[in-house]
């Protein structure tokens, strides 16, 4: 299987469970969950890249994961569903309270690939609403926009602008040296 294949259906409730498992590791124990890749299916044990993403209602709890990986998707999972959930700077720890009423949902990454642009007109034009994450680059500044945030920024110029803006750089303008990356994500959960 390629980092490009989708893990099937019958292993969804697994990856969700045991992002699940973590979080409540981390609640009763303040430590991610361990999980041995051997118990696992093979396309769970396969390095792949995952972002956890977790909410209570449609409220936004926590989201974090990493764009490339050298660990497998399973440890990934479990890693990232704690860090959603304990490390995430933008909100405070959850709570044993809030445990029984988060969602959950993982988003398991393309390996990104380079997609050259002359100027911001020129991206707006390449990238493809509802299938795109882009990751850009320039200097120090870095950001990403999962291809789940179509669902709230549906036009493309205004994906780029806060994008631009999520990563540091200026909101008009595009320098020479932006490096621009995009990926697709399969959606679980």
């Amino acid at each position: 299987m390629s980092q490009n294949s989708e893990i099937e259906e019958k292993h969804h409730a697994l990856v969700l469970k045991v992002a699940a498992d973590s979080v409540a590791h981390g609640v009763e124990r303040r430590e991610p969950l361990v999980v041995e890749p051997a118990d696992y299916p093979a396309p769970l044990q396969e390095s792949r890249a995952v972002f956890v993403t977790l909410t209570i209602g449609d409220r936004l709890r926590g989201c974090i994961g990493t764009l490339e990986s050298l660990r497998p998707l399973i440890v990934n999972t479990a890693e990232y569903a704690y860090a959603a959930a304990f490390r995430d700077s933008r909100f405070e720890p959850v709570t044993r309270a809030e445990y029984s009423r988060l969602q959950y949902h993982v988003s398991v990454l393309s390996p990104p690939e380079s997609l050259p642009c002359d100027s911001e007109a020129d991206l707006i034009q390449k990238i493809r609403p509802g299938i795109d994450g882009l990751i850009l680059e320039e200097g120090s500044c870095r950001g990403t926009f999962l291809p789940s945030v179509w669902e709230d920024l549906t036009d493309p110029a205004e994906f780029v602008r806060r994008l631009k803006i999520k990563a540091g750089m200026p909101e008009r303008g595009w320098p020479d040296t932006i490096h621009v990356r995009r990926y697709t994500a399969q959606s679980i959960g």
